[in-house]
């Protein structure tokens, strides 16, 4: 598959995809041409590598860990380690630290929303 027909099963820019291939984290056959021939995968591959970055992962993390992960296939990984597993532990606590932080900011939006409410004169501050 041609790199603009990834991008478009994918939903993401040929940009990224260079970038992602730029980090190591996404690889390409190039036709005679010169043009990238991306496999199979690659689409889940890509949507992979866009919720990690989602979870705030730095592609240096997600290129230890996509080795790791189970792909279309499957297949286990041979490759995940103690400190791959010690590392990818530290990321769901500073992820659970940024939910729990978010929560907080959102309670407090909830505060401000309510006392504006009662504030305004029908009642209605707006939307949640």
């Amino acid at each position: 598959m041609r790199i603009g027909a990834l991008a478009q099963q994918a939903g993401v820019s040929t940009r990224s995809l260079r970038y992602y291939e730029e980090q190591g984290l996404l690889s390409a056959e190039r036709t005679p041409g010169g043009q990238r021939e991306y496999g199979k995968g690659a689409v889940h591959r890509v949507r992979r590598i866009q919720e990690l970055y989602a979870a705030g992962m730095h592609s240096a993390t997600i290129k230890r860990l996509l080795p790791c992960t189970r792909d279309i296939d499957g297949g286990p990984s041979e490759v995940a380690d103690a400190q791959l597993a010690l590392d990818l532990a530290h990321e769901r606590e500073r992820i659970r630290e940024q939910i729990t932080a978010l929560k907080t900011s959102l309670a407090a939006l909830d505060r401000v929303i309510d006392a504006a409410s009662e504030a305004t004169p029908d009642g209605q501050g707006g939307p949640r």
